[in-house]
């Protein structure tokens, strides 16, 4: 199992197709067969953004959550983590 660190770099799956909907989207996994429902916008946003930036707490930062919410979104990307939807960068 991946351990989430949220000072490193992160990106979707290559495995993994994002659908978009309006309460947020759909990830679906091609390998596991796994759904994961992205009810926030800000968490697809995010998600959507790994790959561009340095660590998952940059991420979140660019996405424009206050600190005081940033352990909510480094949570749920640490699930995704955990379903395989996101992996670690190559260095």
């Amino acid at each position: 199992m991946t351990v989430f660190d949220p000072e490193s770099a992160w990106k979707l799956s290559s495995q993994v197709s994002v659908r978009p909907e309006p309460f947020g989207a759909l990830l679906y996994h091609f390998g596991t067969r796994k759904l994961s429902f992205l009810k926030d916008r800000t968490l697809v946003q995010i998600v959507e953004s790994l790959r561009d930036q340095p660590s998952a707490r940059a991420a979140i930062v660019a996405a424009g959550v206050a600190e005081p919410y940033q352990d909510v979104y480094i949570r749920a990307v640490s699930s995704l983590v955990d379903s395989n939807m996101v992996v670690a960068q190559e260095a």
